[in-house]
């Protein structure tokens, strides 16, 4: 079982991977995108450190999420705002009010978040997106959180040869090809988080 202690871990943990890899983020975004990938991110994940300081140390897991997503939402510009903060409040909903969750509903809950990613986005694995990070990633949940993390970044490196379809980097058409998706990386990121978070806690 999963209590809220180790919701704020994961974010915590998400956090300062933001923030080591903001450099590598924003220059990945450089070429096919608006350049501001790893800032918009290091802004909303200072930000939900900040909101999770602040709040009721009773606040339950799916409260935390949702008051990431929130947070999210308001803080970092362009696309990614809307797209982690829907992640994150759709998993946080999907959890409820339960003081402490089980693995298998933490993997059905954060698969409702990346569908709703999907709907607002219009995209889908392939599109050189974040989904190509998230979807395998959610997807070997099933497995185990390490199979999550490498999964995760597997995608994320796949979007190499990915012409975009989907997201600012579509506008370049082929020229988007040869380039990792920032989006991708960064939601690596979010699964590499969750998977070290979990292995600290001995599972």
């Amino acid at each position: 079982m999963r209590d809220a202690e180790f919701f704020r871990r994961w974010l915590e943990a998400a956090a300062a991977a933001v923030e080591r890899e903001a450099d590598r983020l924003t220059e990945l975004d450089s070429p096919i995108g608006d350049a501001d990938h790893g800032a918009n991110l290091l802004r909303g994940f200072t930000a939900v450190r900040a909101a999770l300081a602040g709040a009721d140390p009773a606040t339950a897991p799916g409260a935390l999420l949702q008051l990431a997503g929130r947070t999210l939402i308001s803080t970092v510009g362009g696309a990614s705002g809307p797209l982690y903060g829907t992640l994150l409040r759709r998993t946080g909903k999907e959890l409820g009010d339960a003081p402490e969750v089980e693995d298998t509903a933490l993997h059905q809950a954060l698969e409702a978040g990346v569908g709703a990613v999907s709907q607002l986005g219009g995209a889908a694995p392939g599109d050189k997106t974040m989904l190509d990070a998230l979807v395998p990633g959610v997807a070997a949940l099933g497995t185990s959180y390490a199979a999550a993390g490498a999964a995760a970044e597997a995608g994320a490196l796949a979007t190499v040869p990915i012409v975009a379809r989907k997201g600012r980097a579509s506008y370049l058409g082929e020229r988007s090809v040869g380039h990792q998706d920032p989006g991708a990386t960064s939601s690596a990121l979010l699964l590499a988080a969750l998977a070290d978070t979990a292995e600290g806690a001995g599972a």
